[in-house]
């Protein structure tokens, strides 16, 4: 087998690797960095599921595609709460099975409730073949306030949603978590700070990182990694006539749609995802209503940020500002009665710590501090002012970041993940406020 990885020189999907690695931009990445396995299967055996809940009917989809399959081939679809048997049904494989979840858990960053789910092919009342899973009963949606602002909901409930700016950057593994405790850890640690929410930001994690998000209980936006850069970026809403669209060869094009594609096929079933985001920053931004809406209709179960922090267009459910370091928002009355509001970054407050840099000099941040008492009042006084600006209508904000990369010495972490800069029982303790169920309360 021979791979050819032209990394910053190519147009397929990179993130932010490139070949001469400086600020944000860092070391590429080669090798196998996702999980891979084997697994030995019957001739006829089950290839993928696709469950998709639906709170409001108290039933859950579910299909299952079957590869060599022979006629009068049954599905036997079972939910399972502990060892309490919820519901079971038979279908004819290759259609959907709606299985009734009577008053159902819901699934919350409070209250991570996981269903046990069992689909197996029948044939002749014999089982030749089973696989094992688990789905969660969530819903996210959007609807106005009582002042005509689109907020964002989670079961049916106006839920801030707030968290960092996560890259996956680790220091000896660059793309790939040294182990699967460290992979786990950030979300852990995250959780333990107070947010209820991470932003994925062009990566793509291996499996068992969305299944601790869903088991952790940490919603999650997933960003489509980028690449081919180069068009014009314009990060103001409202703004006609200053960005411009990507050219893409026709080649670009589909490595794109089909990266995208399998990116969501991939991911579809981990409830911890409620938002898409195909575009970030105009990299490599292009045809961005038929891409989004492409997005919608391909996933109509969860919200779709069309291009989080510039070149926007009136299309998709959310606008994205993106302002370095204090938080703003775009006009509410402008935007928010037809898109959710959001601010997609702002932060990046840096504070490098001695010995646990990625060099000893030239590290930055958007703003740097001397000690953690001045990062730590800075960073408060930013909660306060994300808490007036969640009352005129946002619906959620990212700050930026997890850890420190590289260079980057804006994190909450630093990279090696041995320093935690601001104790997390004190963001915590903050982070409560931008919860509090009165803001942007909806009709009754």
């Amino acid at each position: 087998m021979r791979v050819w990885d032209p990394t910053s020189d190519g147009p397929q999907p990179r993130g932010k690797q490139i070949k001469n690695p400086h600020g944000i931009w860092y070391t590429p990445v080669s090798g196998i960095w996702q999980t891979v396995w084997l697994e030995s299967v019957p001739k006829t055996h089950i290839a993928s599921t696709r469950q998709t809940p639906d709170i409001d009917g108290q039933m859950l989809s579910v299909t299952a595609q079957v590869q060599n399959g022979q006629s009068g081939d049954q599905l036997r679809i079972t939910a399972w709460d502990g060892k309490n048997k919820v519901a079971e049904k038979e279908v004819a494989a290759g259609t959907a099975a709606q299985l009734p979840i009577a008053n159902p858990k819901l699934w919350s960053p409070d209250a991570p409730f996981l269903y046990d789910l069992s689909v197996a092919v029948v044939r002749k009342g014999k089982v030749v073949d089973q696989v094992k899973s688990y789905f969660a009963m969530r819903k996210i949606s959007m609807k106005p306030d009582n002042h005509g602002i689109q907020r964002m909901l989670l079961n049916n409930q106006c839920v801030f949603q707030y968290g960092p700016l996560d890259q996956g950057w680790w220091p000896d593994g660059l793309y790939t978590a040294p182990t699967d405790e460290a992979l786990r850890f950030d979300i852990e640690k995250t959780k333990e700070m107070g947010f209820n929410m991470i932003r994925k930001h062009v990566k793509v994690e291996p499996a068992r990182w969305y299944y601790y998000c869903d088991k952790l209980g940490m919603l999650v936006w997933q960003d489509m990694p980028s690449g081919d850069l180069g068009n014009r970026w314009d990060a103001r809403p409202g703004i006609i006539g200053q960005a411009t669209e990507k050219d893409r060869t026709p080649e670009s094009e589909n490595i794109f749609r089909t990266e995208w594609k399998a990116i969501m096929d991939a991911n579809y079933n981990f409830p911890s995802i409620v938002v898409w985001v195909p575009f970030n920053e105009a990299w490599g931004q292009f045809k961005t209503e038929e891409i989004t809406k492409w997005t919608m209709d391909y996933d109509p179960s969860r919200l779709v940020n069309s291009a989080s922090g510039g070149n926007f267009y009136p299309v998709g459910h959310i606008i994205d500002l993106h302002n370095y370091p204090a938080p703003a928002m775009p006009q509410p009355d402008i935007y928010g009665t037809k898109q959710i509001v959001v601010l997609g970054e702002f932060g990046g407050l840096g504070l490098p710590v001695p010995d646990h840099t990625w060099q000893q000099k030239d590290n930055w941040g958007y703003q740097t501090f001397k000690n953690p008492d001045e990062l730590y009042d800075k960073y408060q006084s930013f909660i306060s002012s994300l808490e007036k600006l969640i009352g005129k209508g946002l619906s959620a904000a990212v700050y930026t970041q997890t850890t420190d990369v590289e260079v980057e010495t804006n994190g909450l972490m630093t990279y090696d993940r041995k320093v935690i800069k601001m104790p997390e029982a004190k963001l915590k303790g903050i982070h409560g406020k931008l919860y509090n169920p009165s803001l942007g309360s909806l009709q009754k």
